[in-house]
């Protein structure tokens, strides 16, 4: 991109800046190239600042949010920009759609006399006559509940699966087992892992029968679904 030559004074506000930076480049305003238009807000915001002018906080909120944009912009999976670029887009191509509807009302009332009368009570109407596919609406609300919750903590419960996984010990199975041939002497292998609700829980008490096995202490019958305790210990098998 040239290099902006601009007065410093003539933006509104942020929205207006850029979009005077994409109509001076001819960028496209439904895929904004971010790497290139940061650089020139970014330098816009510093040459206020060399000015000793009163930057107003949505000029450096934008600022901020266009770095934002870019960082994961760059990083390897970028859904995030993508949706964040397309938000920008919507609120450019919304702003620039009022400031030309503005523009035209400005022209039309030129030349008119303005009289001001008492307001008007109207009568409301607040039956909603348009049809939309389920699909945008859907969209539509997604979006909406995104941006809401896009600056807000995860909540607790999205670190239950870190910080509050349950891990179940070989040894802790082993003496369950153990305890429970020991009242009754056989089992069906199944009813072993019916009292298991979790994973790590499973793994380990199938860990645990294996053990067992290998020592000794309990014996599975010839199609595997009982297991009975084998009082005599040291035997291998």
């Amino acid at each position: 991109m040239d290099k902006l030559n601009y007065k410093i004074d003539v933006f509104e506000g942020p929205l207006d800046l850029l979009l005077h930076l994409i109509n001076k480049h001819k960028l496209n305003i439904n895929d904004i190239p971010i790497f290139e238009l940061v650089e020139q807000y970014v330098d816009y915001v510093r040459r206020m600042k060399e000015a000793d002018m009163d930057i107003a906080s949505e000029f450096i909120e934008m600022a901020a949010r266009l770095v934002y944009i870019k960082t994961v912009s760059l990083l390897p999976v970028h859904e995030e920009a993508e949706q964040l670029k397309l938000e920008l887009s919507g609120e450019l191509i919304e702003y620039r759609d009022c400031k030309l509807m503005a523009e035209k009302l400005s022209e039309q009332s030129d030349g008119v006399n303005h009289i001001c009368r008492k307001p008007q009570q109207l009568p409301k109407d607040m039956t909603y006559r348009l049809n939309h596919e389920p699909s945008l609406i859907l969209s539509a609300y997604l979006s909406a509940v995104g941006k809401g919750k896009r600056k807000l903590p995860p909540p607790i419960e999205a670190f239950n699966s870190i910080v509050a996984h349950k891990i179940v010990s070989v040894n802790s199975r082993i003496v369950y087992i153990y305890r429970r041939l020991l009242k009754s002497a056989r089992a069906k292998l199944s009813e072993l892992f019916a009292a298991s609700d979790s994973r790590s829980e499973l793994v380990a008490t199938f860990l645990a029968v294996l053990e067992l096995v290998k020592n000794g202490r309990i014996t599975l019958s010839d199609d595997n679904s009982m297991v009975s305790l084998n009082r005599k210990s040291g035997k291998k098998q």
